[in-house]
């Protein structure tokens, strides 16, 4: 394969060492189950690269650049990986991989619950609610004038 010359949002070598082994052990797993034991033709590091450009520029898939690796081949892994939960488990080991770094506990011991954005009851009386400004849940969303190029109009409900 020819070098290319690389995308701003192309891995660099120290992150691609990082998620590299999680990423072909996913690999190594597939092809011991595949019946013909025949090795995948495509670099890992190349379908990276293609999923963060992706993501990073926001193109459809079909729209990749002709240097990266064919868009059907690219959307297969990225689908693979999000439905194996390896994107997820990229995360987490990452997550605690710069939590060690910067002397924490690598799992963490607290978490914070947004209550008025968890709904638990339909029923609750109004004045037993708290009210967030931010929040929005409370609008009513009644049809508006389209010849004045609305298409919604929102009130705030009584």
């Amino acid at each position: 394969m020819n070098p290319r010359k690389p995308y701003p949002s192309d891995l660099s070598d120290a992150r691609w060492a990082l998620i590299e082994p999680t990423l072909t052990a996913w690999r190594q797993a597939r092809l011991d189950r595949r019946p013909t034991g025949c090795p995948a033709q495509v670099e890992l590091r190349e379908i990276f690269n293609a999923i963060l450009y992706v993501n990073r520029t926001g193109i459809a898939w079909r729209y990749l650049p002709h240097d990266l690796p064919a868009h059907g081949t690219v959307y297969a892994y990225y689908a693979a990986w999000r439905d194996e939960g390896i994107f997820a488990r990229l995360n987490y080991d990452l997550t605690g991989l710069a939590r060690v770094e910067h002397g924490r506990d690598r799992e963490p011991t607290a978490c914070v619950i947004d209550t008025q954005s968890v709904k638990t009851s339909t029923n609750v009386p109004v004045t037993s609610q708290g009210t967030d400004a931010g929040n929005y849940l409370g609008l009513d969303v009644m049809p508006g004038r389209v010849d004045r190029g609305w298409s919604m109009a929102v009130r705030r409900g009584t």
